[in-house]
């Protein structure tokens, strides 16, 4: 389709059913009126726990307050993205989040009000009152953080120097978004186009190795005149996370910010470790990119340029459809009859119009079913797109069914768990019937490329963390040299003796987001890999590992993580599941080099 459709012109069953999350505007801001005048109610809650019956009275009303402002801002920011010039639906969502800002203030007092209390009587409480259950895991994680939470006079001056804490990943999204400006470079039709942050992966994948270059070129060299302040922004943002650790008696950052979740810091090294340790693999992986590119050096700008020329195979939001359906029987009937309904009831919206959000996500709310928003264009890629989104949809359907709203949302930690196996047993279902060899080779181009994307570059991106926040801890000064010197280092290890690793990519850490929310990337490679595993045991073993997985989705945030997916079969405090997800990579690999050996030769 040429033409981009305003909104009205979208088709009916094309788009999303946000009607069942409110029939009406109007019911959507008696709601939120509704919900301002709850706020005042909550804040008369502050000081009565004092018995069982007071605490589930408590946490009642914060459910009730979260669930009414969810189904508020969920609403209010899905409109928003179906046209994002309509100011109706801009001024709801600047209403929702000015509510959920002052909720989350008035409900604040409650997690120190419970952690004052003692944690035996809390417990008897729980045990003589059996709707407090439900609670059990919300109230174990707030209690068993005890011994890192201050007085309150202390807890109030932290809070306080939150604000300046965030300062500096503020100050960077400010200075990479909005001031931040890139050079023109020429486009492969020989017109003068600007570089940002949203082109620059478009043209390495460009077939034109000049474009390809250029833009790299461009890229990193405007980092390189910046390179003083970035390294003072993200020393601050190291420095301010070592202060917040030891303030709260962790003994680093690390293992602060893995705490969240009741990670140990083993399963972080373990990453490391395993990955390291298949470091040969990638070296593989990119002596054969170098092969099929056919050019006499790789340089770094090569590496998300397709190896495989794809043979343009168009697939129609139908035929999508039931690809992912059809790839998909692995999990069941159960899980595809309740799959259909995204199809049927006004989960999806799915095409691209004017206004619209770009890209795709899934959303929802607690009581309604998810939502997926797609701008699907007809090819292989946005079908695995799909896959992954409604991985995501599923998750939540199951979450919700299974779970009242207190454990009902899943961790980061296991939020891509779903979306991976999705695509994972789409993919081995496509190379299961697949004869042509192009098609296969390209198929296993875009699976290892998965991998070197998400798990060998996300682990490299946290063992430089690892590294420079070690270095912090102790006490020693970096400067953006310095931080350069180790992030090529790690390149040069990394990728190998068969790419050449351009100098310029020593300022990649100049421009990664993620490093101004510590230790957050590594869970992108610990979540890929444990997918990995879980889609190999749902193939091989059938009905017992389909059950612990589909019993999994249904868990939502009911436990810790780590103790949800070894329920599942996958034990991410070893390095097992690391080194199984590596086995794979590793055979794909070895189809890709006998297939490759037979079309150069061909």
């Amino acid at each position: 389709m040429s033409k981009v459709l305003a909104r009205h012109e979208v088709p009916a069953e094309l788009k999303w059913r946000l009607e069942d999350i409110y029939a009406s505007d109007e019911l959507f801001e008696q709601d939120l009126a509704k919900a301002k005048d709850s706020l005042a109610g909550v804040g008369e809650l502050r000081g009565t726990i004092t018995s069982k019956e007071r605490l589930l009275h408590a946490l009642r009303r914060r459910d009730e307050l979260a669930m009414l402002i969810d189904r508020i801002f969920a609403y209010a920011y899905m409109r928003r993205d179906e046209d994002n010039s309509n100011s109706k639906y801009q001024a709801y969502a600047d209403q929702a989040l000015s509510l959920m800002v002052m909720a989350n203030s008035a409900s604040a007092f409650l997690e120190p009000e419970i952690l004052s209390l003692d944690s035996a009587v809390v417990w008897e409480w729980v045990e003589a009152e059996p709707e407090l259950e439900a609670y059990r895991h919300f109230l174990h994680n707030i209690l068993r953080r005890k011994a890192h939470t201050l007085s309150a006079e202390q807890e109030e001056l932290l809070a306080g120097a939150g604000e300046l804490g965030s300062a500096p990943g503020v100050i960077f999204g400010m200075f990479n978004d909005a001031d931040l400006k890139f050079p023109e470079i020429t486009n492969e039709e020989g017109e003068k186009v600007e570089l940002t942050h949203g082109r620059y992966i478009q043209f390495l994948e460009s077939r034109d190795r000049r474009v390809r270059e250029e833009a790299f070129t461009a890229l990193y060299t405007t980092y390189e005149k910046w390179k003083n302040t970035l390294g003072a922004m993200y020393t601050s943002e190291l420095k301010q996370a070592r202060f917040f650790a030891k303030t709260r008696r962790y003994n680093s950052a690390l293992e602060a910010a893995l705490d969240s979740d009741n990670v140990q810091p083993e399963v972080y090294h373990n990453l490391i470790q395993a990955i390291e340790g298949n470091l040969e693999l990638l070296h593989k992986y990119v002596a054969l990119r170098k092969e099929l590119l056919g050019v006499d050096e790789l340089h770094m700008y090569d590496l998300y340029v397709p190896m495989v020329h794809d043979e343009q195979q168009t697939i129609p939001r139908e035929a999508a459809a039931a690809m992912v359906q059809e790839g998909l029987e692995a999990l069941g009937p159960t899980y595809l009859n309740d799959l259909k309904q995204a199809f049927t009831d006004g989960w999806i919206d799915w095409l691209e119009n004017r206004g619209k959000t770009s890209g795709a996500y899934s959303w929802g709310t607690y009581g309604v079913h998810p939502y997926v928003l797609m701008n699907y264009q007809d090819n292989l890629d946005n079908m695995f797109t799909l896959a992954h989104e409604l991985g995501h949809a599923m998750h939540s359907y199951y979450s919700d069914k299974n779970q009242p709203f207190v454990n009902a949302q899943y961790s980061i930690f296991v939020a891509e768990v779903a979306s991976t196996v999705n695509e994972a047993l789409v993919m081995r279902h496509l190379l299961s019937k697949t004869e042509s060899p192009k098609q296969r080779m390209y198929l296993l181009n875009h699976f290892l490329e998965q991998f070197r994307g998400t798990v060998f570059r996300q682990t490299m991106f946290a063992e430089f963390e690892l590294i420079v926040h070690d270095k912090v801890n102790k006490g020693e000064s970096l400067t953006a040299d310095q931080l350069s010197e180790i992030y090529y280092g790690l390149n040069k290890k990394y990728y190998g003796k068969d790419i050449v690793v351009d100098p310029l990519i020593a300022l990649e850490w100049a421009r990664i987001p993620h490093f101004y929310r510590p230790f957050y990337v590594y869970q992108y490679a610990t979540g890929f890999s444990a997918a990995i595993a879980l889609a190999e045991q749902i193939l091989t073993e059938g009905e017992p590992a389909r059950q612990r997985y589909l019993a999994f989705l249904g868990s939502g945030g009911s436990d810790y993580p780590i103790e949800l997916l070894k329920n599942a079969g996958v034990d991410m405090t070893s390095p097992q599941p690391i080194t199984s997800a590596m086995q794979v990579f590793g055979e794909l690999l070895a189809e890709l080099e006998e297939l490759s050996k037979e079309h150069l030769n061909s």
